[in-house]
């Protein structure tokens, strides 16, 4: 099913969250054992990130320098099929731009809808570690914009290469990210939203956001989006901070604000585990704000910690 059918056909706001692959070398079942104690919370979507692939420099026997692709996590098809056959659960899988050509994004789209997947995300993905800026892949796509068009050409039967072939529409239904906060790359939130417009004129039917730990971002964001036409269903993108390290990496990462009632608190904690507390009651606090505000569903960003999120769940759900 749809993310947008599960949402219109909600009675209350639903709980979602996204898993991110294992690193390479760990089986299946740490995915599971993520999985498993969240399920009781009845998810009618589970999210799976995909990163795109790095590079290594090995020094060859003639002193010269090979740069090597590697991957350090396993795929994401495999991944959401292993979910939706374990949990009878619809699969959302990151779709990046990042690592992939457009015919391997289209061969890739097409196994997709060979598993029954039925919904996307569609994400431009990060910069490699080395690199300061994006760098497309060559005969890739540069934009999370480009990448959406080709999603909905799918959708519309347009394959790159027909050539006289019967082509079978797919049926994705199409996921953006949005930036309460505003994308780190845009010049200002009038310039974001026009791109994010974009996105849903070319076919994106629902929108995740980067996580915040300010509600009134979220409630101005929906607000800001409406005004300039966008009226797709906009989940809110959620994460519990674990550790006093995540005060700095944040907003370095992800371009965030952090509320200084937050960092007070957390900065005020001896160990680890008040550090998780005070996180933990900070997000059950916003969820429940989120739900009094209308979201139609609470996805939270489990970062392959399901503990934290659990306990949320517990308090809300």
């Amino acid at each position: 099913m749809k993310v947008v059918e599960h949402i219109k056909n909600a009675k209350k706001t639903l709980f979602s969250f996204e898993l991110l692959p294992p690193l390479k070398g760990k089986g299946i079942q740490s995915i599971f054992d993520t999985i498993d104690p969240l399920m009781e919370f009845n998810p009618p979507f589970i999210d799976v990130t995909y990163h795109r692939e790095d590079f290594i420099y090995k020094q060859r026997e003639n002193g010269l320098l090979e740069k090597v692709a590697y991957r350090k996590r396993p795929g994401t098809v495999a991944i959401c099929a292993a979910i939706m056959h374990r949990y009878n659960v619809d699969a959302v899988p990151h779709l990046i731009c990042g690592g992939f050509t457009k015919e391997e994004t289209e061969n890739a789209l097409i196994e997709l809808a060979f598993l029954g997947i039925d919904n996307v995300l569609v994400l431009r993905g990060d910069s490699r570690k080395a690199e300061p800026n994006f760098i497309p892949t060559p005969g890739g796509h540069a934009y999370a914009s480009e990448l959406l068009k080709q999603v909905s050409d799918l959708n519309n039967g347009v394959y790159m290469h027909e050539e006289g072939e019967i082509s079978t529409a797919t049926n994705f239904c199409i996921g953006v990210a949005g930036y309460p906060e505003k994308h780190f790359e845009a010049p200002n939130m009038k310039t974001d939203l026009t791109y994010l417009k974009k996105k849903v004129d070319l076919g994106a039917e629902f929108i995740v956001t980067q996580m915040f730990f300010d509600n009134q971002k979220y409630i101005d964001f929906v607000a800001l989006c409406r005004a300039n036409g966008i009226h797709v269903p906009i989940v809110p993108g959620l994460k519990a901070i674990t550790g006093k390290k995540q005060l700095i990496n944040l907003p370095k990462i992800f371009n965030i604000d952090i509320p200084s009632d937050l960092s007070e608190a957390i900065n005020q904690c001896k160990t680890d585990e008040d550090v998780k507390k005070v996180g933990v009651d900070w997000l059950i606090h916003q969820s429940k704000g989120l739900i009094e505000a209308g979201a139609p569903v609470l996805h939270y960003y489990t970062m392959g910690n399901a503990e934290p999120t659990l306990q949320i769940a517990k308090a809300i759900f």
